[in-house]
């Protein structure tokens, strides 16, 4: 594969600004994007090289990445990096232009939606695809009321930044508790999970309406990766949409986590048994190309872009075309979608059965190559243990896998490795785990 053999290069840096060990990474970070730039681990790991499921690091050091869903198909797959290469070499433009590539891939990106997504917009981030779905919905429906969750995270724009962790009950954007079972009889209500959360939503739907605010929409992750992966209410979802839809407003999909086969379908929703009216998907989609977009029914976007004149410089391009069909032909050819889902089914078997011996673990659940392993204080009271977590992510980076913590209360174990996991991968990762179970108060 091309570039292999530029991970042995060296800087050589001599004292100047920065201090004295030059050859600190971080201290250069710091001083050129300011302190406070995230970064995993206490010791953070520097990444020179990837390939397939697995990263290296500047010393050699070989990791599994069992996180990342950017490189959805394998960090460096040969037939991205080709196709990439080659058009990248030819052409690669703004969207004023007629181009084959482009046209080609939205085709092939409906086609694996329902048909009620007939049109497609391109950006290059999930926080642009989910700017433009609220976009559409307001000009779709003339309302602006927007739904989301407590402890949602959808982007990083002044707009979509305020359905982060919302718990606004005033203003165009409300929340509702996010759905799970795993502590819901802490509520101590003795309702109906699924009545519980679906009055909760009736309530928000009811303020809006007394606060006379039309109500444009409401936009979930179908899978609610971020509130931690729950086991949602049977039927939630179908019955949240069809509210909304009463009230006059569109249901909105995020698909940027679950979606492209990472749930073992090709789609979240298709796990929840709705069709949204809008649907964003993002990073994925490019595997390291800056990908994303936006689908509805053609009235719904021909609305939106009579409204807003939208355009984005640097998206529908021949470069994202060449990512995006190169990223599909890989999914399908080598049938990713079916060995996700069998892989990730034989991997959530086998965490189940090491709970037993791990007081702490209290919840495996998930779909297809998206695990989460819930960390508690005790089983009885379910406390999250958020430091429990991280140190499980450490004790798995000090065996070579890569891993974080998550969830609406940071307590969660996230496994998301790329697509390209496989039962091989899944035994390796489960004989480190075991060890890490071993000696888990070392």
């Amino acid at each position: 594969m091309p570039g292999r053999d530029s991970e042995a290069r060296v800087y050589l840096l001599t004292p100047d600004i920065y201090g004295t060990n030059m050859n600190d990474l971080k201290v250069r970070r710091d001083a050129c994007f300011g302190e406070g730039s995230t970064l995993f681990y206490n010791e953070p790991i520097h990444i020179v090289r990837g390939e397939g499921v697995h990263l290296f690091d500047a010393g050699g050091r070989r990791y599994v990445d069992m996180y990342n869903n950017v490189p959805s198909v394998g960090h460096c797959h040969p037939h991205v990096v080709e196709a990439v290469s080659r058009q990248i070499s030819t052409l690669n433009v703004h969207s004023r232009y007629l181009h084959e590539a482009i046209v080609e891939y939205a085709e092939r990106l409906l086609a694996r939606h329902h048909g009620g997504l007939e049109n497609i917009v391109f950006s290059c981030t999930g926080t642009e695809a989910n700017e433009v779905a609220i976009m559409m919905a307001r000009a779709a429906t003339g309302g602006q009321g927007i739904i989301c969750t407590d402890a949602a995270y959808h982007g990083n724009s002044t707009e979509i930044r305020r359905l982060t962790h919302c718990r606004a009950y005033t203003g165009e954007v409300r929340s509702i508790p996010f759905p799970e079972t795993f502590r819901f009889d802490q509520i101590g209500t003795g309702a109906d999970p699924g009545d519980y959360y679906l009055d909760k939503l009736a309530d928000v739907i009811a303020g809006f309406k007394r606060d006379n605010i039309p109500l444009a929409g409401m936009l979930v992750c179908p899978i609610f990766a971020n509130e931690g992966l729950p086991d949602v209410p049977g039927g939630f979802l179908e019955k949240a949409m069809a509210m909304i839809h009463a009230a006059g407003g569109l249901f909105i999909c995020d698909e940027v986590q679950a979606g492209l086969g990472r749930t073992g379908l090709w789609w979240g929703y298709e796990v929840m048994n709705v069709e949204p009216d809008i649907v964003t998907m993002g990073k994925p989609l490019g595997a390291g190309m800056p990908v994303a977009a936006t689908a509805a029914s053609r009235d719904v976007v021909e609305r939106f872009r009579r409204q807003s004149r939208y355009f984005n410089t640097f998206a529908s391009s021949p470069g994202q075309a060449a990512a995006g069909n190169a990223v599909l032909d890989v999914i399908e050819s080598e049938g990713l979608v079916e060995s996700v889902a069998s892989t990730g089914a034989w991997l959530r078997s086998q965490l189940s059965k090491l709970q037993d011996r791990c007081e702490a673990m209290a919840d495996v659940r998930g779909r297809g190559l998206f695990v989460a392993l819930e960390w508690v204080k005790d089983r009885d009271g379910r406390a999250p243990d958020r430091e429990g977590a991280i140190r499980i992510v450490d004790k798995l980076k000090a065996r070579g896998y890569l891993t974080s913590n998550a969830g609406a209360y940071g307590n969660v174990v996230k496994l998301r490795p790329p697509l390209v996991f496989s039962r091989v991968d899944a035994e390796a990762f489960m004989a480190a785990f075991e060890d890490v179970l071993t000696h888990l108060d070392d």
